[in-house]
């Protein structure tokens, strides 16, 4: 162990002297790479995600207007990156099959329910991995500190096989013990606030889809009530 001096580079030179030392580093750099790679593949995800969303948007409110319930469906299908048409594919879907088979239901009741599964899938599909974050935030300080531990273990036993009371040798051990623990934290302080911006940008695009899906549902009740009107105008005509 460099006895004398307090500096990194000397404390990452004499990592392979101390095992524990050299294994908690390599379990944080090891988690460092995971949070960075997953946090890059969510940022892309959710950049699509909103893009195609804005997209979908776009083109969906004129063939809504139209009533074109088919070709709404293939406007999901065709962005199917975006999370609002994840969620109004299902209560298409719900409609369509209503009208092709003409089956007795309460179809807004269906609708409402598969608009309902479709946007707690879509959300677990977005918080997938998320857990990564939070077990790195919680657990990184504890294994530097793991290293910080047996870094001072390692200076007494030190001294004691060596005898003498040294201050500078008790100071430098433990300086150098404690890069483990700044090491931890460095790695637990972004994974804190990356967990909470991706939580952040989900608890927004759930707030999305729930506006999306109520709007769905008030416009194939509106439709329905067209249709009621329009069947009972044609029977008084007859």
């Amino acid at each position: 162990m460099a006895q004398h001096s307090f500096g990194f580079l000397p404390w990452v030179k004499d990592l392979p002297n101390s095992p524990i030392a050299l294994l908690v580093v390599l379990t944080l750099v090891v988690m460092s790479v995971l949070t960075l790679a997953y946090s890059f593949e969510r940022w892309w995800v959710f950049r699509k995600m909103r893009a195609a969303s804005i997209d979908f948007t776009n083109e969906v409110n004129p063939v809504l207007q139209r009533k074109d319930i088919k070709g709404t469906l293939a406007l999901t299908q065709r962005f199917s990156r975006s999370h609002l048409a994840k969620v109004l594919n299902a209560g298409l879907h719900e409609w369509v099959n209503h009208e092709e088979q003409k089956e007795e239901f309460d179809l807004i009741d269906a609708i409402e329910r598969s608009l309902e599964r479709s946007t707690a899938l879509t959300t677990a599909e977005l918080r997938r991995g998320l857990g990564l974050l939070a077990t790195v935030a919680s657990s990184a300080p504890f294994v530097g500190l793991v290293g910080t531990v047996g870094g001072i273990i390692r200076t007494f036993q030190i001294l004691a096989r060596e005898g003498g009371g040294d201050l500078a040798k008790v100071s430098g051990g433990i300086a150098e013990a404690l890069y483990t623990t700044l090491l931890g934290l460095a790695v637990a302080i972004p994974a804190v606030w990356l967990y909470n911006y991706f939580t952040n940008q989900i608890e927004y695009f759930q707030v999305e889809m729930t506006n999306s899906a109520s709007e769905m549902v008030g416009f194939f009740m509106k439709l329905l009530g067209q249709q009621s009107s329009s069947g009972n105008t044609a029977a008084k005509a007859r």
